[in-house]
């Protein structure tokens, strides 16, 4: 049947006053018409400049030239309005012509598709009524050539940035303060003034609160975050001034005066900063950010395999999502290898050096595999593949071989998007206790060979407080936790690619410096102990964060099943402990395993010795009926224990990342997917 609906839409003629009538009221007719015969030239069409062009398309501007030398990809998704999988590769300034021209047939466009230099100034704003800036942040010798000229021609001038979730605007008119002399700009390195331009767009900095990683704003780089949301605000601010200027209704603070709206933040502030750049304050500001901002570049974790400029192939990218599997202390104790487009084998690394945390046998590094094979299985959800596994044979019991059939009925499975939002959270929860719909969902992703035990009273977690403070104590007294301890400690990182930072540790910034100083040798660590230093730390690591918690968790498990292999049975327990953690972070909550508890009250149970301290012993066996006491069960029948509640509202600064693929994967000789250099 043929689509009337369609044919009569594609016939409809295009009718100037009817498609701008309902911006009639908050303009007059006149001031619409006006804006008809008006001018805009908008350099930049990728993020703010495209939505510059079709705001403005849409209050009704007749005429714009533009410019724009690059083309659509992947990478502007998440901001560029032109961006598209239809549009991949095309200009963008022969995108964003068609899609104003869709809104308004009539438009007179003039492009520019090499973008702008030095010799197009002229002709660029040639007629023009204003100059909206849309270019790259990071283009500032042509944007410092614009707007001079804009100045010299009397022509009003409009820059809006995208800051977080808000922005930063300034407009420029020849009767204000020049763009040059606000910025002083003038004989500073290209970093500097990268640093100037922002720190002169957002003098208020409101964003810097919720900046959660600050180590990809690199200015050195030319890389900073964006949101699209901070793209549309832009639009509307930048509409609305061009409103004023374009019409001569007046009200228009011109620099100095700045003006920064934060959604997020839910601020506006606008305020005259006399001196521009020049000012007392505004010094301050440019010698913290310079500090701040190198200091972040100096530790940024290098970019990932799938962050690089080569597409990965399906099963790279199932194993990039993958490797954000939980693991103790982030050690990854795993390597792949593709062996063909549908086969991996997976290698697990037994880590010696950790086997003070390695009870019965190596059971939390079989769980970490199980939680690593239930996230393989979720992300081969997402490509519409299956998931099957079986031990390779190797007599050490370390090989397992991954397989990824297609599987066109698969449904990818809603937990996919937490697999990188779940951490560790050991800081001290929000104030809120778990609904009995948050403990039925964690529930229901358990076993029926496991069950789950709450301890939700204050009574209840200050003893799980003091559970895991006498843990604590025996491992700031061990010679081998401690070795443990120099080795997983990222000092110099905030987000760690195969250790945990400082930062995240779970003390307070103060007292991080004497722990460095203490853990540099064993004597200095003996030393600190004898002051009561390990005291100090239990307080901060476990008995106050322990109190602010909504509850304890245990996870018991039952008899084993007749005939299922003990490792085996670990990886499947490990799989649905993955879903229990999975879950909580849907469910908006965090939680902070509490394996060490369970580790030296199994060896207070079975009588383990320690390297250099007798009288370790003795505390083990303390923990060992403290951790009865405590939960109501004996070491043996536990599987999984922690802290669990919401989230506080600041977000955390510090986490463990995980290593790219370039560390984790192998290629085999048979595989095609991928060029040998992975």
């Amino acid at each position: 049947m043929p689509n009337f609906r369609h044919a009569e839409v594609n016939t409809v003629r295009f009718s100037y006053h009817e498609a701008f009538d309902r911006n009639l009221g908050w303009l007059t007719e006149w001031e619409q018409l006006a804006l008809r015969a008006k001018r805009v030239a908008v350099a930049g069409l990728g993020g703010a400049g495209g939505m510059h062009l079709l705001t403005l398309a849409r209050l009704g501007v007749g005429a714009f030239t533009v410019a724009d030398f690059d083309r659509f990809d992947l990478a502007n998704f998440n901001r560029q309005v032109g961006a598209t999988m239809a549009t991949i590769g095309r200009p963008k300034a022969e995108v964003m012509e068609e899609m104003a021209r869709a809104i308004n047939p009539e438009l007179r466009i003039r492009r520019f598709d090499a973008g702008i230099g030095a010799a197009d100034i002229d002709a660029f704003l040639d007629g023009a009524d204003l100059f909206v800036d849309g270019l790259d942040f990071f283009e500032l010798p042509i944007r410092r050539q614009v707007f001079a000229r804009c100045a010299e021609l009397g022509i009003p001038a409009v820059t809006a940035a995208p800051i977080g979730m808000g922005t930063g605007f300034l407009i420029f008119t020849p009767q204000g303060m020049s763009f040059e002399r606000y910025f002083r700009f003038a004989g500073q390195s290209e970093n500097e003034q990268f640093l100037r331009f922002l720190v002169g767009l957002t003098p208020a900095g409101l964003s810097r609160a919720y900046l959660v990683d600050p180590t990809r704003v690199d200015l050195a780089a030319r890389k900073g975050p964006s949101t699209a949301a901070a793209i549309q605000l832009c639009a509307g601010v930048t509409a609305t001034m061009a409103v004023k200027l374009l019409l001569g209704r007046g009200g228009v603070k011109a620099a100095p005066w700045y003006h920064q709206y934060d959604a997020y933040r839910g601020r506006l502030v606008t305020r005259r900063l006399r001196f521009g750049n020049a000012g007392p304050l505004q010094r301050v500001k440019l010698a913290v950010g310079r500090r701040q901002f190198y200091r972040h570049a100096a530790a940024a974790v290098p970019m990932p395999a799938a962050e690089s400029n080569r597409p990965l192939s399906e099963i790279e990218e199932i194993l990039d999502l993958a490797r954000w599997a939980p693991s103790g202390d982030n050690l990854q104790p795993w390597r792949f290898r593709v062996l063909d487009p549908e086969t991996v084998t997976l290698t697990v690394r037994h880590d010696p050096a950790a086997r003070i945390y390695e009870y019965r046998d190596g059971e939390p590094t079989w769980l970490s595999v199980g939680m690593l094979l239930e996230t393989l299985r979720i992300a081969a959800s997402a490509h519409r593949r299956g998931f099957v596994w079986e031990m390779a044979g190797d007599p050490a019991g370390s090989e397992i071989r991954l397989r990824f059939p297609p599987a066109p009925d698969a449904v990818p499975d809603p937990l996919m998007s937490f697999v990188t939002l779940r951490s560790v959270d050991r800081r001290a929860y929000a104030p809120r206790g778990l609904t009995a719909a948050d403990k039925q969902a964690l529930a229901a992703c358990l076993d029926g060979d496991l069950m789950l035990d709450w301890h939700e009273s204050a009574g209840a977690r200050w003893r799980f407080g003091a559970l895991a403070a006498a843990a604590t104590a025996i491992r700031l007294r061990a010679v081998e936790a401690f070795a443990i301890h120099q080795r997983i400690i990222d000092w110099s990182r905030r987000h760690s690619p195969d250790r945990i930072p400082a930062a995240a540790v779970g003390l307070p910034r103060p007292m991080l410096p004497l722990m460095r100083w203490s853990m540099q040798r064993w004597e200095r660590m003996r030393l600190l102990n004898r002051l009561g230093g390990a005291s100090l730390t239990a307080l901060q690591l476990d008995r106050l964060p322990a109190w602010r918690s909504a509850a304890f968790f245990v996870v018991r498990v039952g008899p084993p099943t007749p005939g299922e292999d003990p490792t085996a049975r670990l990886m499947r327990i490990g799989g649905r402990l993955q879903r229990f953690w999975l879950t909580a972070t849907r469910l908006g909550l965090v939680l902070q395993p509490q394996l060490a508890a369970l580790a030296f009250a199994e060896y207070g149970a079975s009588g383990v010795d320690f390297a250099e301290d007798a009288g370790l012993i003795s505390r083990a066996v303390g923990v060992a009926r403290q951790f009865q006491a405590t939960t109501g069960r004996a070491p043996g029948e536990v599987v999984f224990l922690g802290r669990i509640g919401a989230p506080r509202a600041d977000l955390p600064g510090a986490r463990s990342t995980r290593l790219g693929l370039d560390r984790l994967v192998d290629v085999g000789p048979a595989a095609d997917t991928a060029p040998a250099d992975i």
